[in-house]
């Protein structure tokens, strides 16, 4: 399939999550990006266009993707703790959820974010 194909197709779906996904300053919005090499993550209030909390897998070690972005989920968690916010919403990105980004779900589960 053509990349370019893939990418429109992607925008399509991540537009469409987000007209339904809103993150306010008690319940911010948990957002997923996935590259090829990296995977990073922000807690986002968009009702005020501010950025919380964010976490990269630059910074993290681990053997395989999977693994650095469990510790990716695990950073957000704790910095969100330290900001005294424990509720999120979930934005996929328009990625499946599956493999890495399940990763970054269930990591921030584990430091005690809820979603």
């Amino acid at each position: 399939m053509d990349t370019k194909i893939k990418q429109q197709k992607r925008d399509r779906r991540r537009k469409r999550i987000r007209a339904k996904v809103f993150g306010t300053k008690d319940k911010p919005r948990l957002a997923v990006f996935k590259s090829n090499k990296y995977i990073s993550a922000q807690l986002i209030d968009d009702s005020n266009a501010n950025t919380i909390a964010t976490a990269h897998s630059r910074n993290m070690k681990g053997k395989n993707m999977r693994e650095k972005a469990e510790e990716v989920g695990l950073s957000l968690g704790e910095s969100a703790k330290a900001k005294k916010v424990s509720n999120a919403v979930f934005d996929r990105g328009g990625y499946i959820y599956a493999g890495s980004v399940e990763a970054v779900a269930s990591g921030a589960r584990k430091a005690g974010l809820k979603f």
